[in-house]
């Protein structure tokens, strides 16, 4: 359905390092430097299923995080999604919502996971029992 998810980090820097390191935790390589004509510095993590990116805002102004915006990562087990927050964690990241663990509700049983981003934007790690 999505060909790619594009955030903007303020920090590239510190961005990259905690998406290197959570990214990393579910098998993903580092993040690859793309500069545009005009400066700006982003960063791609490309998978055969699409690509997760990080950008310094366009129009210079500081990145922003959407109140309600949740991207979530696919993950396939507790363990791995535990491996994933704690990176987060240990990486600039913070911890948000429940602790990780299952949850059963009208979605079914599901593992999850929730951090937020050196820019403050809510991520999840999911995983569908």
């Amino acid at each position: 359905m999505f060909s790619h998810v594009m955030l903007g980090a303020t920090d590239i820097e510190a961005s990259k390092v905690f998406y290197d390191a959570v990214l990393g935790a579910l098998g993903i390589g580092p993040g690859m430097e793309n500069v545009t004509d005009s400066g700006i510095k982003r960063y791609m993590y490309i998978t055969p299923t699409g690509i997760f990116a990080i950008t310094q805002p366009l129009n210079g102004e500081p990145a922003s995080c959407g109140n309600g915006s949740t991207i979530g990562f696919a993950v396939e087990s507790a363990e791995q999604g535990d491996a994933w927050h704690a990176a987060g964690l240990a990486n600039g990241g913070s911890a948000c919502e429940d602790a990780p663990g299952i949850r059963e509700g009208s979605m079914g049983k599901l593992y999850l996971a929730y951090l937020r981003d050196p820019a403050g934007n809510k991520l999840c790690a999911l995983q569908r029992l």
